[in-house]
């Protein structure tokens, strides 16, 4: 199915590219005016708007109605260019204790990404990543950290906080751009809102794959929290720690404390 979704794309794109190209040699060659190319361009332009918003609310519905399934296991010869979104508090100590699990050579690449207020997380990173390199053969220490604005600051107000969420989003662009995660992993902090997203986003404009998958806080336990409640909808794999949000919501999936 994927495999044809993409497929669908591609022959979308290279129709749209190769009647814009007629177009504009018809135009050269004197055989269209300027005006003809004018509504050619509003034309692609809106068939592609309506294309994209519909392949986007076919995907929200896909992901959000799928139940949890286990991930095929990755070829251990193969590693997985991992993004990991570290909060801070407890859930900087949540997702480091699941990242110094995780075997180094298969996740690897790994991009860090934090809140530009957040200090000791960084810290915490880095003696992780001395421990990681313990494990495992050091070429596989290959690891950044990237600072992101909050999206959301403890007490701010929903109305406020849209504002400083559109303004984180736009800063990771770049960032998820160049690095196009094919895993990207979260487990409830505010930061990771934008990333998920976006990554979603590329998926719809077929730019990558990525696989999101999302962990509950700890301390979540009879209720979603804000992101929780965002990231439902976009998640590909969505975790929980405590068996009355599984018996609540239809596509979590209970793992106990991770």
């Amino acid at each position: 199915m994927e495999l044809m979704e993409d497929l669908n794309g591609s022959s979308f794109y290279c129709a749209t590219f190769k009647n814009l190209c007629e177009r504009v040699l018809n135009l050269l060659t004197g055989e269209d005016d300027l005006w003809d190319m004018f509504i050619t361009s509003v034309h692609l332009l809106c068939v592609s708007i309506c294309f994209f918003f519909c392949r986007f609310i076919y995907l929200v519905l896909k992901t959000s109605n799928n139940v949890v399934k286990i991930l095929p296991k990755q070829p251990k010869d193969k590693a997985i260019s991992t993004m990991i979104v570290i909060g801070s508090g407890g859930h900087t100590t949540e997702m480091l204790r699941l990242v110094k699990v995780m075997t180094p050579s298969l996740y690897c690449p790994r991009t860090y990404v934090m809140a530009s207020s957040d200090t000791t997380s960084e810290f915490k990173v880095h003696v992780l990543e001395e421990h990681l390199a313990t494990k495992a053969n050091r070429k596989y220490r290959k690891y950044s950290i990237f600072k992101i604005p909050r999206s959301r600051h403890v007490g701010q107000s929903f109305f406020t906080s849209t504002f400083s969420t559109l303004y984180s989003f736009l800063r990771c662009v770049p960032m998820m751009l160049y690095h196009r995660p094919e895993l990207v992993l979260c487990n409830g902090p505010g930061t990771c809102v934008p990333i998920c997203i976006l990554a979603f986003l590329l998926r719809t404009l077929f730019l990558s794959n990525t696989i999101i998958i999302f962990i509950e806080s700890v301390c979540r336990v009879e209720s979603l929290s804000m992101t929780g409640k965002i990231l439902y909808y976009f998640a590909d794999v969505f975790l929980v720690q405590w068996p009355d949000l599984e018996q609540k919501y239809s596509r979590v999936a209970y793992v106990g404390r991770v």
